[in-house]
């Protein structure tokens, strides 16, 4: 991979070295698992200083290559607790690498996400030391979601989803009118000393449990989300006028009489992107890539700015989007619908028939939606090469594949794993699971949005003085992750290239063509994806290795996500020569829109788990084929092939044997059989049980079973 750093030993070559180990105390490290926590120092500097504080007493040598500081105990730890199903927790502390196990009733009154301090009790001669939870720091949520249950006289709630290790105890005079089966939000108050249970109060009830709406308000509000917007909010977006006025209009280009068209899914009710074709006397085409100007009606520090700033991002869930803005706003002044016209920033590009940009430019635009495409229309019109805007779309999806095909000959990682939605009836119960199928439509807008996104950042960047723009990146993937997914992929017959990333992009690339569409290719590319680092938003330009961009941020979508927003303003303001706000909360918002963006996949993901479980309900006792998606050390994660849905089979349901989890190998193991479980391995299941509450789906291995 890369090359490391060979100048010669810094003065703080040794605290640098006896940090790492000191943050690992008792674990036995070589000089590489040391020298790549510090890649500034050489791997020759790394073993200079090793051998001097082992001459100096301070560390000690348990095996051969091997370097040990030894600690007995440690002072108070601050990290953030991620807890198990079983309420065991881990302690996540900012850079170190392995997290620390908190057994369960050592965890205080702390819960799923709070930042805690952590006492660390060694034992001579053990590697991974005992801990407590001191005192809780910072709370992770104010409010908690949960079904009421009704005994005699005494309420308690059971908390949503798997994470929360206890019931609440709510006195009557707090149960706020909620009554036995009602789903609520509640508060945590205190847990005295001497009680079994902490202590709640009912903030709001949401309907009865097991209800579609109640269910989904209830999965909104457990991730810190508002389903509703305030009425000063409302107002605001209220206050804007319907029709837009010719002294705004004459302040912008006009493409009004160019050809433009959306295209987006069948169900979509708000429109943010548009694309406009003409071809110019040159032989050459322009296309626009014209997005809602939201900038327009949301200044800096106004009533729905503070309230985008918060949510930061919209959450959509299977049967419903929490927009980030008000209505008004998201479905109508700002969405681009047909044969309307509507404000847009725009970036402008001029391309010849290979995809090679001649000329860009950006403007604040008007224009005028000829058409609005559905995905699967506009994909019939481009393999028949006939109905509306035949011509357009032809030479738009040719150019887009050219465009597509540079990227991936760049470096840029092609993933095209198969994703499926649910069908669901009026009640919202899911009746059936079908695949979404992406084709050269999904493709072709894709590519015009990264292209836009692309020339946003690279220019803003180069001509504004490189200025803190709320860039999104996606980091290289640790040499570790990529070593751990080519030794599965050769287990499948397919040589991974780790000599490069690079190399690493291209081999997967030819992998993925490969498998598509494949059993191997279902086991393969989720692992491939897992391999990868996480994207997310910060003001330092770093690159996206994924997408094997340099320069690379959001323009595309300001109705849904904020730092979109934020790119407008910067770039209008390069374009006018001002300052509208302050460029020093750049990276703080970023950071921001970062773990809003997390906790709004988190949602999304706990929305499609209610209704996986919700599915699977009918089929109690049936039998699936399924591809084991994960293995932890309580129980084997599988996910059915013909529908995506994912349960648990939990080691102590597995008959006929001891099985143990090695972490080392990724696999569960018998004792005595020696039979063996490992990621990506097909397997043949029964469901066993689903439970809506905590959203499990709990399967058994079959007697026949894959090889």
């Amino acid at each position: 991979m890369k090359k490391r750093n060979n100048r010669t030993r810094k003065p703080n070559s040794y605290d640098e070295v006896l940090k790492v180990l000191t943050n690992e105390p008792n674990k036995p490290l070589n000089y590489k698992q040391i020298g790549s926590k510090i890649p500034y120092i050489s791997y020759k500097e790394v073993n200079h200083v090793l051998d001097m504080m082992v001459r100096d007493g301070k560390i000690t040598q348990p095996d051969r290559g091997k370097y040990m500081l030894e600690q007995t105990n440690v002072d108070e730890v601050i990290g953030t607790l991620d807890f198990n199903s079983r309420g065991d927790a881990y302690l996540v502390v900012e850079n170190v690498e392995d997290d620390i196990k908190i057994k369960a009733g050592d965890t205080l009154d702390a819960f799923d996400g709070d930042e805690v301090a952590v006492k660390l009790k060694y034992t001579r001669g053990k590697t991974k030391p005992r801990a407590f939870v001191t005192r809780v720091i910072t709370r992770a949520r104010e409010t908690y979601v949960g079904t009421v249950s009704a005994g005699g006289n005494a309420f308690f709630i059971i908390p949503d989803g798997n994470k929360m290790h206890t019931d609440f105890f709510v006195p009557k005079e707090r149960i706020n009118g909620a009554t036995d089966g009602d789903k609520v939000i509640f508060k945590y108050r205190d847990w005295p000393a001497k009680a079994k249970n902490p202590y709640a109060t009912v903030v709001d009830v949401l309907g009865r449990s097991g209800e579609n709406t109640a269910e989904m308000h209830a999965i909104v509000a457990e991730f810190g989300f508002d389903t509703k917007f305030d009425d000063a909010v409302e107002y605001a977006a209220d206050e804007f006028p319907k029709e837009i006025s010719e002294k705004e209009i004459a302040k912008r280009e006009d493409f009004r009489k160019i050809t433009t068209f959306t295209i987006d899914p069948a169900d979509a009710k708000d429109f943010d992107d548009a694309l406009s074709f003409q071809t110019l006397p040159n032989g050459n085409v322009e296309i626009g890539v014209h997005i809602a100007d939201v900038s327009h009606y949301v200044t800096p520090g106004d009533t729905i700015d503070n309230e985008a700033v918060q949510r930061a991002t919209s959450v959509y869930l299977v049967d419903r989007t929490i927009p980030m803005l008000p209505e008004r706003l998201s479905n109508g002044l700002c969405s681009l619908r047909p044969h309307e016209e509507s404000l847009t920033f725009s970036a402008i590009f001029e391309l010849d028939a290979k995809g090679n940009v001649q000329k860009y430019r950006f403007a604040k635009t008007v224009i005028y939606s000829d058409h609005r495409f559905a995905y699967e229309d506009a994909q019939e019109v481009i393999e028949n090469k006939a109905g509306k805007y035949a011509k357009e779309l032809e030479t738009m999806n040719d150019i887009a594949l050219n465009l597509r095909n540079a990227r991936y000959k760049n470096g840029a990682i092609n993933f095209e794993t198969t994703e499926f939605r649910f069908v669901l009836d009026e009640q919202g119960t899911p009746t059936s699971v079908i695949p979404k199928v992406r084709k050269d439509a999904h493709k072709m807008i894709e590519e015009y949005m990264l292209l836009a996104n692309k020339y946003v950042a690279m220019h803003l960047y180069t001509k504004n003085d490189k200025m803190p723009l709320p860039y999104r990146v996606h980091e290289e993937p640790s040499e570790e992750k990529i070593t751990e997914f080519a030794t599965t992929a050769a287990e499948f017959g397919f040589q991974i290239d780790t000599s490069s990333y690079k190399a690493y992009s291209n081999s997967i690339n030819e992998m993925v063509a490969k498998i598509e569409g494949t059993l191997e290719g279902d086991i393969l590319q989720p692992l491939a994806i897992r391999s990868m680092e996480k994207a997310y938003y910060t003001s330092k330009k770093i690159g996206h290795f994924g997408l094997a961009f340099e320069h690379y941020a959001h323009f595309t979508s300001p109705i849904r996500r904020y730092p979109d927003l934020i790119t407008h303003r910067m770039l209008q303001d390069y374009l006018t020569k001002r300052k509208s706000f302050d460029y020093g909360d750049v990276e703080k918002m970023a950071s921001h829109s970062s773990k809003q963006e997390q906790k709004a996949t988190q949602a999304e993901r706990a929305s499609t788990k209610y209704k996986q479980v919700e599915y699977m309900a009918s089929f109690k006792g049936e039998e699936f084929d399924g591809i084991i998606s994960g293995v932890t050390d309580w129980g084997i994660f599988v996910e059915i092939l013909e529908n995506k849905c994912e349960g648990m089979v939990r080691l102590r349901d597995m008959k006929g044997d001891h099985y143990t989890f090695l972490p080392e190998k990724k696999k569960v193991i018998g004792e005595r059989t020696k039979k063996s479980y490992s990621m990506g391995q097909r397997v043949r299941i029964r469901v066993k049980n689903t439970d809506l509450a905590k959203r499990n789906i709990d399967f058994v291995f079959v007697e026949e079973r894959y090889s």
